[in-house]
C-alpha cells in the first residue's frame, strides 16, 4: 500500500509503498477514507534527533476515518464495512482516566510505551490503518468523511478546552479566539453553538480573519499588541473571561496574559513553544491558565453530534495521498485556509 512518512531527521514527508498491515488479536484494519493533516506533525518532524521520541520511519496522520475492512481476532462490536472515526489519544484502558474515556490523559500511556496513530503508532495517512482496539472507533453514519475528519483533532481539542471553561463563558461574557485556522475556525463555532459569550477572533492574515467573520465571530481583530487595548475596549475595561489561544507561540500567549480578566481562564492550545509564567504580578488575580490536550471519546461522540445538527462544520481543502508533501508545505506556510485533508482513494 502507499503511505505518507516521515523517514530522515531533518527530512520532509516522503510517499512510499509499505506492507499493507495485517490486524492481530482485537484489533481493527481501516481502509482509510480520509486523513486529516496538522501542525502537530510539523512539531513533530521540526524535532532535532536528541528530542525525537516517534520512532522511524513514522507513517504520519492522527486524524483518520476509515470503513472498517478487516477483522483481528476476538473482535465485537464492529462489522465489516462500518464507516468509522478513529478516536487518537490511546491509553492504556485500564486506569482512572481511561474508564471515564480520558485517555487523553492517561498517566501510563508513555511509560507502556502506547502511543497515539501518526504519533508514534502507524498513522492514517496510508491506505490502510490499523486500530489497537475496537472502544478506539466511533460511528461516523451517513456525515461524510472528509468534512468530518478534522473534528476527531480540530474539533475534538477546541471543544474539550472549551467545555472545561463552561463556568467562565455565561450570556455576556467574552472568549478570544487567538488563530484562526485549523483548530481556531472550528472553536468559534463551537463557542457559538454551546456558549452565550461574544467571540472576538484574532490573527495574523487577512484571509483567515474573513472565514473568523463566515463561522460566527462577533469581532475580529488583527493578532498584534493593539489586540490588547481593543479587546479591553470591547469589553468595557473588564477583559476577556476565557483566552483561547489556538497559536501558543510567545507573541499570541503575552496577547492572552494581557487580555483575561479578573477571575479568567487561559487556554494555550497550540503547540507554539510559548511558555506563560503564572501568579501574582504576571497573570490577574483568580486568573488560571491550562494546556489542554486532544479531549475524551464521549467528548468526540459529542463533536460528531454537533456537526450532524449542522451547528459545526470544517473549511476543507482536499488532497490526494500523492499530494501530501504539497499539502504540508502549504500548512507550514500558513496557507491552508481551514484543514487540509489527504483522500487516499483519490
Amino acid at each position: 500500500m502507499r503511505a505518507v512518512q516521515y523517514r530522515t531527521i531533518g527530512g520532509g514527508p516522503e510517499v512510499v509503498e509499505v506492507p499493507t498491515p495485517a490486524p492481530g488479536p482485537g484489533q481493527v484494519r481501516l481502509r482509510v477514507t480520509a486523513a486529516g493533516l496538522c501542525h502537530s506533525d510539523w512539531f513533530v518532524m521540526d524535532q532535532p534527533a536528541e528530542r525525537y521520541a516517534y520512532g522511524l520511519p513514522l507513517t504520519l496522520g492522527h486524524e483518520g476515518t476509515g470503513v472498517v475492512d478487516a477483522l483481528g481476532a476476538g473482535v465485537t462490536g464492529v462489522a465489516v464495512g462500518d464507516p468509522v472515526a478513529v478516536y487518537g489519544p490511546w491509553g492504556c484502558g485500564l486506569c482512572p482516566a481511561c474508564a471515564r474515556g480520558a485517555e487523553n490523559y492517561c498517566p501510563r500511556a508513555a511509560s507502556l510505551g502506547i502511543q497515539p496513530p501518526g504519533l508514534g503508532a502507524p498513522g492514517a495517512l496510508a491506505e490502510y490503518l490499523v486500530v489497537d482496539d475496537v472502544r478506539h472507533l466511533v460511528p461516523l453514519g451517513d456525515l461524510d468523511p472528509v468534512e468530518t475528519v478534522s473534528l476527531t483533532d480540530a474539533g475534538l481539542t477546541p471543544y474539550h478546552a472549551i467545555v472545561s471553561s463552561l463556568d467562565k463563558l455565561p450570556a455576556g461574557s467574552t472568549a478570544v479566539v487567538i488563530g484562526a485556522g485549523g483548530l481556531g475556525h472550528v472553536g468559534i463555532q463551537v463557542l457559538r453553538a454551546i456558549t452565550g459569550a461574544i467571540v472576538v477572533a484574532l490573527d495574523i492574515s487577512e484571509e483567515k480573519l474573513a472565514l473568523a467573520s463566515e463561522v460566527g465571530a462577533h469581532s475580529v481583530l488583527p493578532s498584534d499588541p493593539s489586540a490588547i487595548e481593543a479587546i479591553r475596549s470591547l469589553t468595557g475595561g473588564v477583559g476577556a473571561q476565557a483566552v483561547f489561544d489556538f497559536v501558543g507561540a510567545p507573541p499570541t500567549v503575552e496577547i492572552a496574559r494581557k487580555s483575561v480578566a479578573l477571575d479568567g481562564v487561559i487556554q494555550i492550545v497550540g503547540i507554539g513553544g510559548g511558555l506563560l509564567p503564572t501568579g501574582f504580578f504576571s497573570t490577574p488575580m483568580g486568573a488560571s491558565v491550562r494546556a489542554p490536550y486532544w479531549g475524551t471519546r464521549a467528548e468526540l461522540m459529542e463533536v460528531l453530534d454537533l456537526a450532524r445538527a449542522g451547528a459545526v462544520r470544517v473549511e476543507v481543502e482536499k488532497y490526494t495521498l500523492d499530494e501530501a508533501p504539497e499539502a504540508y508545505r502549504r500548512l507550514h506556510e500558513g496557507t491552508v485556509r481551514g484543514r487540509a485533508v489527504v483522500v487516499p482513494g483519490d
